[in-house]
């Protein structure tokens, strides 16, 4: 049980090492403590298509902040924190012709939250709202945590789940929601693999178990596939009709019976836990990197006054380790190198990545249209197909693009410290909105062949028939062309003419289909890529200006330890006696610091490794 306040500790190592004019390391203080005050638990509830997400986040806030019909899905983000009133800002990014991105945000009535989240309100976001902000003052979300209710339209595979998907990697936690009425489906598996790769905690909620009798069954199924898929996830089963009945009547029985004291339970140790544990742990390794390298600095120069015989040979290695920290600054450092190349190779792997994805779906959308017949018969499932599959492709990409730019870090921060978890910086993993600069794709040239055309069309065949035809039946014996060889010939001819008129105009239309289809498929390629290199960019400046600092710390650090050495030769004896008593005050000083700073996680060791490796940059 840990009964330190890591903003007090801060505040403690802030005060203690202002006397030593370290502006650098004051503002790495500064900087972990805003951090730290600013931080808040990022919680993804997603799911397929009307499966009650909208209402478990209701349970758990205990108010209904997310609107909720039987015919109508939610269409925007809705993100609930804490707040001391309510409150409900609309947000909407783009892009500025700088380059810029700015959000603009807009507070409304909470009355007119529904027409701006949902589907009757705002069909398909043509608001183009990014997502909505409600603040709430509930007792849940006091610790940090929010809850992001997420669309469902078109289930998990449809662009709103490769929505979803990319931005798995800035959330803390997700809640894959499914209902009681039947077993995971392969879409919902493959989210959560996806979801276990690169988020910290993983939950899933079966809803609506008071619709469904055999819910115990589902969950068992569900736990199975799970286990097979090597997914570790724990299921919840609950009932947010329950759970909202109990809220009303204050019943605790039946506030149990709904599940949801578990799943509050968790989301409360599990997450907002281990967010306090990462929180604890960056503060933990600021503070005692900041203490250790004032330390150091005193630590050299009591040995130089303790023992002036030895300090030629103290100056001489303190001399050698400046030097190596000054190869860390320079550019041809190897860290340098190593960023520099990691990040050529990641553009090169991630946009090889998804061309190859691209070209795929080109293929399959290709053999699709030729094996398919007309394109105009099934335009709108055909392009809603197409518009799936390329914005799953593109957030896969994403997603990988985001883990490989973690080892990259990693890579790095081996250069500095065995102790590389510790060092790495947060990388910037907003959700990719690329797809929505895409045109849609353009519909093929709807050639109108009416009942005239036809007509025309089959007269001018069987005409031609009974000409030729004809001519040879006054040959055997007709009197006339107007002959039933010449009247049967012309009725073939003209079938065969609607019929090829038919084909002309289907393989016409698959053309332009397929030409229609690549356009789409190179404008997203365009757009992606694009993106990619951008965040590609923004992942290379965060890690190089992380390292610099890290090296430049160190370099000062040194330069100051041999400065005091230096200054040590040139005191007498009662003043070395004094700086002795001095620096053995101020060493006493910095190691209450960080007595305080570690009694913050009382098992180091027992914390996690991955999560509270990444501190923002900066």
């Amino acid at each position: 049980m840990t009964t330190t306040d890591p903003a007090e500790v801060l505040g403690l190592a802030l005060t203690t090492i202002e006397p030593y004019a370290r502006p650098d390391l004051l503002e790495r203080l500064r900087t972990a403590r805003t951090r730290l005050l600013d931080g808040r638990v990022r919680v993804l509830i997603v799911g397929e298509f009307k499966q009650g997400k909208s209402l478990l986040v209701n349970g758990l806030v205990g108010v209904p902040v997310c609107p909720t019909f039987d015919d109508v899905a939610t269409a925007v983000p809705t993100v609930v924190h804490h707040a001391e009133t309510v409150t409900v800002t609309l947000v909407r990014c783009h892009d500025r012709p700088d380059g810029e991105r700015r959000s603009e945000r807009i507070e409304v009535p909470s009355g007119e939250l529904a027409d701006h989240v949902c589907e009757q309100g705002n069909p398909g976001n043509r608001e183009g709202w990014s997502h909505v902000e409600v603040g709430i003052p509930r007792p849940v979300l006091a610790g940090g945590m929010e809850l992001v209710d997420t669309p469902g339209v078109g289930g998990l595979q449809s662009v709103h789940g490769a929505a979803t998907l990319s931005a798995l990697p800035s959330a803390d936690a997700v809640l894959l929601v499914s209902d009681a009425s039947q077993e995971y489906t392969a879409p919902e598996l493959e989210f959560l693999a996806h979801a276990a790769s690169v988020c910290p905690t993983v939950a899933c909620v079966l809803t609506k178990c008071d619709l469904y009798p055999e819910w115990r069954r589902i969950a068992e199924l569900d736990a199975a596939h799970l286990a097979a898929a090597g997914i570790t996830a724990r299921v919840f089963p609950v009932s947010s009709t329950l759970r909202w009945e109990a809220v009303l009547t204050g019943d605790a029985e039946l506030n149990a019976e709904s599940g949801f004291p578990p799943l509050i339970g968790h989301l409360r140790k599990n997450v907002l836990g281990q967010a306090d544990r990462v929180a604890r742990r960056g503060v933990l390794h600021d503070v005692v990197a900041v203490t250790d390298q004032i330390a150091g600095n005193l630590r050299a120069e009591r040995s130089a006054q303790q023992n002036p015989e030895a300090v030629g040979a103290l100056v001489q290695e303190l001399a050698r380790a400046q030097e190596r920290a000054t190869e860390l600054k320079e550019r041809s450092a190897r860290w340098q190198q190593t960023l520099a190349d990691g990040v050529a190779d990641l553009n090169a792997d991630i946009d090889y990545d998804l061309r190859d994805r691209m070209r795929e779906i080109s293929r399959l959308a290709e053999e699709e249209l030729l094996s398919g017949g007309d394109p105009a018969k099934v335009w709108d499932q055909f392009t809603a197909w197409v518009q799936q599959e390329v914005a799953g492709a593109a957030a896969a990409n994403f997603l990988w693009a985001s883990q490989r730019a973690r080892w990259l870090a990693h890579r790095v921060a081996e250069h500095f410290s065995a102790d590389r978890d510790q060092l790495l910086p947060a990388l910037r993993n907003d959700p990719t909105d690329a797809l929505r600069s895409v045109r849609p794709i353009a519909a093929p040239t709807d050639a109108t062949w009416g009942i005239g055309n036809k007509a025309l069309t089959g007269l001018r065949g069987g005409y031609m028939g009974m000409l030729m035809f004809g001519m040879i039946g006054t040959v055997v014996g007709f009197a006339s062309i107007f002959n039933p060889i010449g009247i049967g010939a012309g009725i073939a001819m003209a079938g065969k003419s609607l019929g090829d008129e038919r084909k002309r105009l289907t393989t016409k239309r698959q053309n332009e289909a397929k030409a229609a289809v690549r356009r789409y498929v190179d404008d997203v390629t365009f757009q992606v890529a694009k993106d990619s290199r951008d965040r590609l960019r923004i992942v290379q400046r965060d890690l190089r200006d992380h390292f610099t600092r890290q090296a430049e710390q160190l370099k000062r650090s040194l330069q100051e330890s041999q400065q005091a050495t230096e200054r040590a030769l040139k005191t007498t004896r009662a003043e070395r006696e004094a700086r002795l008593a001095e620096i053995t005050a101020e060493l006493e000083r910095l190691e209450a610091v960080r007595r305080r700073a570690r009694a913050l996680l009382p098992n180091p060791a027992a914390a996690p490794a991955a999560a509270p490796a990444m501190v923002p940059a900066g």
